[in-house]
């Protein structure tokens, strides 16, 4: 289910600070963030975040299309290394 529109896109508080001080120094750092959560706005495209995924962060460069997503969508957290083999199948 989408969020409210009078609520507006949520967003962690701090993101904002750290995106304009990596945009005002023109290097293309990483920025380390720790929240999932957030929705990634039209001022972060061309940004590059680190999304801590529980283990390791996730270097997450931001595009045109990821607008209105959560950056959680974009940093897994399970690695999947596929479904179990059939033995009884296989030997045959």
């Amino acid at each position: 289910m989408a969020r409210s529109v009078w609520k507006g896109p949520f967003l962690d508080g701090y993101m904002l600070g750290k995106a304009d001080k990596a945009r005002a120094s023109g290097r293309n750092e990483v920025i380390k963030i720790w929240s999932r959560r957030s929705t990634i706005l039209p001022q972060f495209v061309g940004l590059t975040f680190g999304v801590y995924n529980g283990q390791k962060f996730i270097p997450v460069l931001v595009t045109e299309n990821m607008i209105g997503h959560k950056f959680g969508e974009f940093s897994p957290t399970r690695t999947f290394y596929g479904h179990a083999v059939d033995k009884k199948a296989k030997r045959k």
